[in-house]
């Protein structure tokens, strides 16, 4: 049996994630940049917050580039189901970072949230953090078409965060506005905009550390998913009943473990043949599934056989 490899779809799908992943790196890496530089100068922690969640999607940018390149190298001997789960692996390790990043400026903020000394923030940080807005805006809706253009659910969630972002942003504004507009009696509202954005981006990086995490522990696939295996299979006549389905994310792709029935009179070869059949429209049909694996019950069950659960 060959060892399963990327398809020429998917691979279209790795080059469109990856194009839009790369962008969004560029993108956040100069907003990052120029918050951080602004944060400094005039003094703001919502800024500086801002600046550490664009510096911190600037790292998962590189790391999930990164794993979408590595995902695609062909099984060896020592990953013979190939190396698909490094983009779980990094994301999971990056929302780590991201957290404690978030929780070193929220702390860094509620030590200098009571003094008496308050900076007002100057027109220009109103300028820097309205743009923020408009370009994070901008980059979700980029982002979500090319998702699902290329049905990534990666990609996809990427937009989402960069939707966070600009709610993000949006605060900052409105934190820095009333900062700057509000007199020295409201400066402070500098700070506790800080702190929200530092709440948005821990919840954020929890999210992203459950949702990582979950696909190492092998979750079942989303039902639209195992809703479409089925109906491939219902599509060819000579099987009976899928007995059991296990279907598992790993990276962009996914892996199909498929039980299916079949008449119990039927030869080993022509069960063998429509195995194939199954597996080779099933490769055909979805892009994104990586390999197949199919296994013969007969139909009716034989007395005594018990059989596997499946996903219900």
């Amino acid at each position: 049996m060959t060892a399963p490899t990327v398809n020429s779809k998917t691979r279209l799908l790795y080059r469109d994630a990856i194009r839009a992943i790369l962008l969004g790196l560029f993108v956040n890496l100069a907003l990052g940049l120029a918050k951080l530089t602004g944060g400094l100068v005039a003094g703001s922690f919502a800024l500086l917050s801002d600046a550490v969640n664009s510096l911190g999607d600037t790292l998962t940018s590189i790391v999930v580039w990164f794993a979408l390149w590595f995902a695609q190298r062909p099984p060896d001997a020592e990953h013979p189901y190939g190396h698909t789960r490094a983009e779980a692996i990094a994301a999971s390790n990056v929302a780590l970072v991201i957290i404690l990043s978030a929780l070193g400026v929220g702390w860094k903020t509620l030590t200098q949230i009571t003094s008496p000394v308050h900076l007002i923030p100057p027109d220009w940080t109103l300028w820097l953090a309205g743009s923020n807005v408009l370009i994070k805006e901008g980059l979700y809706q980029y982002k979500l078409r090319v998702g699902r253009r290329t049905g990534s659910m990666a990609v996809i969630a990427n937009a989402w965060d960069h939707r966070a972002d600009a709610l993000c942003a949006l605060v900052v504004l409105i934190g820095l506005a009333v900062a700057r507009w509000g007199g020295p009696g409201l400066a402070w509202a500098d700070k506790v905009a800080a702190l929200v954005v530092v709440s948005a981006i821990v919840w954020s990086g929890a999210a992203l550390f459950r949702s990582s995490t979950s696909e190492l522990m092998d979750v079942q696939a989303e039902q639209p998913i195992l809703d479409e295996i089925r109906e491939v299979a219902a599509s060819i006549p000579e099987i009976e009943h899928v007995e059991t389905l296990w279907v598992r994310k790993s990276g962009l792709e996914y892996f199909v473990d498929i039980h299916i029935e079949v008449d119990a009179h039927m030869t080993v070869a022509e069960g063998h043949r429509i195995g194939h059949v199954l597996k080779d429209r099933l490769l055909k049909q979805i892009p994104i599934l990586r390999d197949v694996l199919v296994h013969l019950e007969p139909h009716p069950p034989e007395n005594g056989c018990p059989l596997s659960s499946g996903d219900g």
